[in-house]
């Protein structure tokens, strides 16, 4: 089968992100909305929304300090305002001891981006679609 057929038949790209304490991490997965469902002992696959198609990614039961604290998610959402006053309801930082989350603001390359820490240290930058 040629690359173009088989790009056809590729139906998920999920990443692994590291937990420190895999509850906390499941805990404040679910706080900000996503689904967690428990895949074994040491993974959950994080889902948002019910789709087949939507976004997730499995968090795992594993860490190292260098690889959470230089990574990286991007969630693109056609709604930042009403994601960022969700986001700030939850007190983040008092309720799961990560950094204060971050209000959207324009970047330079021209995406408005609220951020935040997850209790391991990966950033996520929630942007507005364009």
């Amino acid at each position: 089968m040629a690359a173009e057929g088989l790009s056809a038949s590729a139906v998920a790209m999920r990443p692994f992100l590291p937990a420190k304490d895999f509850r906390e991490s499941q805990r404040f997965y679910a706080a900000l909305g996503f689904t967690v469902t428990l895949r074994g002992e040491r993974i959950a696959h994080v889902q948002l929304g019910a789709t087949k198609s939507a976004p997730s990614f499995l968090l795992q039961d594993f860490y190292t300090k260098d690889f959470a604290e230089n990574c990286m998610m991007q969630l693109v959402v056609s709604e930042l305002d009403e994601w960022w006053q969700h986001i700030a309801s939850l007190n983040l930082a008092e309720n799961f001891a990560v950094r204060p989350p971050r209000p959207p603001k324009l970047e330079p390359w021209g995406m408005r981006v609220a951020y935040l820490w997850d209790p391991a240290g990966v950033l996520w930058h929630i942007a507005a679609a364009a």
